[in-house]
């Protein structure tokens, strides 16, 4: 048994939606010493380019970096990384990307036009970012899957030059991270990591060409990094600790909602893991399951942290409410762990993404289900979405006006400028006047 006590709240109580903001509540208050420190690191690399992102390397990274073109590694290293790869990971790693690859085909979006009665003609130019950034963790942890939830949707995009940048501590590769780059299409791929790479992306040095776009999870130098230089370069978003929201009716195996709860949990003390549910009984005997399971699990002491911390079971009145309170909490992942997920889903507007029914872990997305597991966190669901082709493409509005809409809209465009005292704006649209 497992000595661990996690919150449980009431959403009929009185104080409910207090608790709830409590339990929600993320410090998310920037450190002045980091915040300094990366704005330092920024500062070097633009002034200094390559020198600078060298000595950070060799610094940070305890390596031994004398020449700049010790940085990148060859075409001929990512190659052999996955002609070594064991055929179990190999085929893992196909199958994963192949999925990825045709839930991206179906979000691209293309380039439209319409004619107008008198001739005019109104559309939209999609066109592709022309290079991307994706920083991918390195050293021993291994993120390959990562690796192909960025750079797919990149290159279904169009995206013709994607540049990988991964730390190596002490000089180690992840032979797996770099068997994913390869798979992906990944083209250039630099040995670096931390503020110091999100620089490089964004300002560009004599050997690191500049990006339109940076993506990728990093710790709290690279997320800060990447707020600095937003606007030099596009961001995909900063992404705070992983959650899951469970809702359930009670008749799914306690066990394996107790595993989905660990399987976020474990990432770190800061993630967070909540079940809703409508059973009373049923809560308490996931909570049995959590005491049960936890001492076989090889993380047990960061899922500990993270239950103790910020995991809740929640009891509601029915699945309508419990709809209700995962709306405010708008998770990264939400399962629907239900009878009739497709009617519960109808009442729920704000989570990353959502696995439907009782077969549906949560881990089947973080991998090969298809659809991209770079999600919206700490409630940002609410207002933005999941990565996707779309994060890779741009729209351009196209207008081509016959001389009969240009004397019918020069007409409006003439009143509207003029009561905005902006006399230039009419005279050229007066100018086109029939």
């Amino acid at each position: 048994m497992s000595n661990i006590r996690i919150q449980k709240l009431n959403a009929s109580d009185t104080h409910f939606n207090a608790q709830l903001t409590q339990l929600l509540a993320w410090d998310e208050t920037d450190d002045f010493a980091i915040h300094q420190q990366v704005l330092d690191i920024i500062s070097n690399v633009r002034k200094n380019g390559d020198k600078a992102v060298i000595e950070y390397t060799n610094r940070f990274d305890h390596c031994a970096i004398a020449h700049a073109n010790e940085l990148e590694l060859s075409s001929e290293a990512l190659k052999a990384a996955w002609d070594n790869l064991p055929v179990d990971q190999a085929r893992a790693l196909e199958l994963a990307a192949e999925r990825i690859r045709n839930y991206a085909t179906h979000q691209k979006m293309e380039s439209w036009q319409h004619t107008e009665a008198d001739g005019t003609i109104l559309g939209q130019k999609v066109t592709p970012l022309d290079r991307v950034g994706l920083y991918v963790p390195g050293g021993k942890a291994a993120y390959p899957s990562s690796v192909l939830m960025n750079a797919i949707p990149a290159k279904v995009a169009g995206v013709p030059e994607l540049i990988m940048v991964v730390p190596t501590p002490h000089g180690e590769t992840n032979e797996l991270v770099l068997a994913a780059a390869y798979l992906a299409g990944v083209d250039r791929v630099f040995t670096i990591g931390g503020a110091q790479a999100v620089a490089a992306l964004a300002y560009g040095t004599e050997t690191i060409p500049a990006v339109a776009k940076i993506v990728g999870p990093g710790n709290i130098y690279v997320a800060t990094a990447k707020k600095m230089v937003f606007g030099q370069v596009g961001i995909d978003m900063i992404a705070g600790p992983s959650e899951i929201l469970i809702i359930c009716d009670g008749k799914t195996n306690p066990d394996w909602i107790a595993m989905d709860l660990f399987s976020q949990a474990e990432h770190d003390e800061n993630a967070q893991a909540i079940l809703i549910s409508d059973n009373a009984a049923f809560l308490d005997a996931v909570e049995q399951s959590i005491h049960t399971l936890l001492p076989t699990m090889e993380r047990a002491d960061i899922i500990r942290a993270s239950l103790t911390t910020r995991g809740a079971l929640i009891l509601v009145e029915n699945l309508e409410q419990a709809a209700q309170v995962s709306n405010i909490i708008a998770p990264e992942h939400l399962e629907l762990s239900v009878e009739n997920p497709e009617s519960l889903c109808e009442h729920i507007r704000h989570a990353g993404a959502i696995f439907m029914g009782r077969y549906t872990a949560e881990a089947l997305g973080d991998y090969c289900a298809g659809p991209n597991h770079v999600l919206p966190t700490s409630s940002t669901a609410r207002f933005s979405s999941p990565l996707g082709v779309y994060d890779f493409q741009k729209r351009s509005s196209l207008i081509n006006c016959s001389a009969a809409g240009a004397n019918t809209l020069g007409k409006i465009a003439s009143t509207l400028a003029r009561g905005e005292s902006l006399t230039a704006h009419a005279r050229s649209a007066e100018y086109r006047l029939l």
